[in-house]
């Protein structure tokens, strides 16, 4: 089976630059394409940080830090992504602007091999592959965050989507990028989401109706269920605008209650408080 060396990326905010990161410190080839030559220098500024930690946490050499930078470079068009072999959409969760990337990645990648992969939470693969002329080679790969540290990716085929391309994702997660894999069915939420969204709102519902406090829910997930993180910090890691997302793509396909955002949830959102990103959350950064 072909290796990947030459990866795209496209998108860097919090799930972008962690897929860039992984892939170039495993020794990969990544050009990261950004909207605006602002945003991909915020991009590169997160992606030296996250390496720098790294450094500072023992986690790699300055070597390896410094091998890593070089093999990353930034553009504002996604024309530059034609020689990739790989490229893996991780834009914001909005259904318009992935499936115009993928429309415009389906003209500007030229390899006629070359995967597509968008990286959602809860959209349905199948419809981001029916806008391009090779569905069969358009397939879900779900990380999460922290990409660096989180080992887990969901590969999740359409109906479209080829035999062959979900052997060669499968391939390049584990030996591209040293994650493990679980394979899900496409349906909104996929496995881990389905089972995650339920739980992270029913800890706000309690919030919301005086139940209990952030930190006795989050301390009693965590010292009473051996949880690492309560789900109220869980979602101001997530993001609440992100969470909000899932849960209304969730509750759109299924109708279920326990899918529907709660009222507190939408007004901290409309709010701004969306977390560690904002500074405010279900608790103050």
């Amino acid at each position: 089976m072909e290796n990947v060396s030459r990866l795209g990326v496209v998108g860097c905010g919090l799930m972008g630059s962690g897929i860039a990161e992984v892939a170039a410190r495993q020794g990969l080839d990544v050009l990261v394409a950004e909207a605006s030559q602002s945003s991909a220098e915020a991009g590169r500024r997160r992606l030296t940080d996250s390496l720098d930690r790294g450094l500072r946490r023992g986690k790699l050499t300055e070597e390896q830090r410094d091998q890593a930078l070089a093999r990353l470079s930034f553009t504002c068009h996604l024309g530059d992504l034609a020689d990739r072999q790989f490229v893996i959409e991780a834009v914001a969760e909005q259904r318009d602007l992935k499936t115009t990337v993928m429309q415009t990645l389906d003209k500007e990648v030229v390899d006629p091999r070359a995967i597509l992969a968008t990286n959602t939470s809860s959209l349905p693969i199948v419809d981001l592959a029916a806008v391009t002329s090779r569905p069969e080679q358009v397939i879900g790969m779900h990380f999460f965050n922290p990409v660096p540290v989180q080992p887990l990716v969901e590969l999740i085929p359409a109906l479209t989507t080829a035999s062959e391309t979900l052997e060669r994702a499968t391939d390049f997660a584990a030996r591209g990028l040293g994650k493990r894999t679980i394979q899900a069915t496409d349906r909104s939420g996929f496995v881990v989401n389905a089972l995650l969204v339920p739980y992270l709102l029913a800890a706000v519902r309690m919030v919301e109706t005086g139940t209990a406090r952030p930190e006795d829910v989050d301390q009693g997930m965590e010292l009473g269920c051996a949880h690492p993180m309560g789900p109220l910090r869980l979602l101001d890691l997530i993001g609440l605008d992100t969470a909000q997302s899932v849960a209304e793509s969730l509750y759109e396909e299924f109708k279920e209650p326990l899918y529907a955002p709660p009222a507190l949830l939408r007004r901290m959102v409309a709010a701004g408080r969306l977390g560690r990103k904002s500074g405010h959350g279900f608790y103050a950064y």
